[in-house]
């Protein structure tokens, strides 16, 4: 507790220490983020132990990997949760990229420390996704209850206050209760008037959706009341390009009716992830389906639920653009000007008011941004922003 509280009253120091020219950051432009930090996680690392896994993707080799997998994978981070004590809880994500091929892939939270100094990201363990207490009404793969990525495709994650974990799923898309341990709380809670192709309850409709276009991004709103899950698709009916940015409200168990539009630089974009700056504002990764040379836009955004000129959706400003991050130590390796190509950029999280970090998922064993026909590692980057956002102390718990 003792150690939470110093945490705490650093960041408000360093609000409190933001000049008056500061504070009103909301339209002005940043310029070049900075490589502070840079860990890597060799793509073969798997989960000590585990159970094979990969007989469904074909045996390959995909990008020099054969497959089946004589573990479970450490891979697809798609979700973080700072611990606050230099580890971070990863979200790997549904497996393989469908519900096909999935179905011995174990939905499981990471625990990873990563170490910029040494550029290695260690494993310290985690915990596997279940459903013990029978909440999911519909079936499962598997008779023990663990869930798999045949199941469930989650993408996002955020730490209630009261220690328990929420998640975004992309197949109902639904939200997912969690203790702390990994075990499901209550039953897969749906978005009215949206179901993905893979929605066990179609019944013969058509889904108002595309496939995992689902939840990609959830926010736990700076005072802990709300969640702001953020689809990765533009629903049926609504503008292309257009995403749906809700309200769920913790306390009363159900979606609020609020909510506001995200708007994409292209339709063919694809957000990553979203978190809390305060109570208006928020960082979402948008990028491309490029990757290596073809990456052509990977970026940070600060969107701002106001709408102050009143065009129907968030304001935004780019406040990093990955492409371009400045490098003048070379920590990145790659001269110094850094690079991060990577088709999915699914992680942010504010480690203080200027500085991120940011992880990719590496869809084991098939994307190969960083070096072509060779696996992509998970990398985790620190990055310094041009200025502070002038953040809710909140959004650092």
């Amino acid at each position: 507790m003792r150690k939470l509280l110093i945490m705490l009253s650093a960041a408000a120091l360093t609000v409190a220490l933001t000049s008056p020219a500061e504070a009103d950051r909301d339209h002005a432009e940043f310029g070049q983020a900075r490589l502070t930090g840079f860990a890597s996680l060799p793509a073969e690392t798997f989960v000590p132990g585990s159970e094979p896994s990969g007989s469904a993707i074909g045996a390959g080799p995909f990008n020099g990997i054969a497959a089946p997998f004589p573990g479970q994978p450490v891979q697809g981070f798609s979700g973080i949760v700072n611990r606050h004590d230099g580890s971070f809880d990863v979200l790997s994500d549904n497996g393989y990229g469908n519900k096909a091929n999935s179905a011995d892939f174990l939905l499981r939270v990471q625990r990873l420390k990563p170490e910029v100094r040494t550029g290695k990201v260690k494993v310290l363990g985690g915990f596997d996704l279940s459903d013990p207490y029978h909440r999911v009404p519909f079936a499962l793969t598997r008779a023990d209850r663990k869930l798999t990525g045949a199941d469930f495709d989650v993408e996002s994650i955020v730490r209630a206050y009261d220690g328990t974990y929420w998640m975004g799923d992309e197949f109902g898309p639904f939200l997912l209760h969690f203790s702390s341990n990994g075990r499901l709380l209550q039953a897969p809670v749906p978005l009215a008037g949206v179901k993905a192709p893979e929605n066990p309850y179609l019944n013969g409709e058509q889904p108002t959706i595309l496939s995992s276009k689902g939840f990609e991004g959830m926010v736990r709103s700076v005072d802990g009341r709300r969640l702001y899950p953020l689809l990765e698709g533009t629903v049926n009916g609504d503008t292309a390009g257009d995403l749906r940015f809700n309200e769920f409200d913790l306390r009363a168990g159900r979606y609020t009716g609020k909510r506001w539009t995200y708007r994409l630089e292209s339709p063919a974009n694809a957000i990553g992830d979203a978190i809390a700056v305060d109570s208006h504002r928020f960082l979402v990764i948008e990028r491309d389906g490029g990757q290596g040379d073809d990456a052509r836009f990977k970026r940070i955004y600060l969107a701002d639920t106001r709408d102050r000129d009143h065009d129907g959706a968030m304001d935004k400003t780019l406040v990093a653009d990955l492409l371009d991050i400045a490098d003048p130590k070379g920590i990145g390796g790659f001269g110094t000007t850094f690079r991060f190509p990577f088709t999915t950029i699914e992680d942010v999280v504010l480690l203080d008011d200027r500085t991120l970090a940011v992880l990719n998922d590496n869809n084991f064993p098939f994307s190969s941004g960083r070096t072509p026909g060779k696996a992509d590692n998970n990398e985790f980057i620190t990055i310094r922003l041009s200025h502070g956002l002038d953040a809710d102390w909140r959004a650092f718990i």
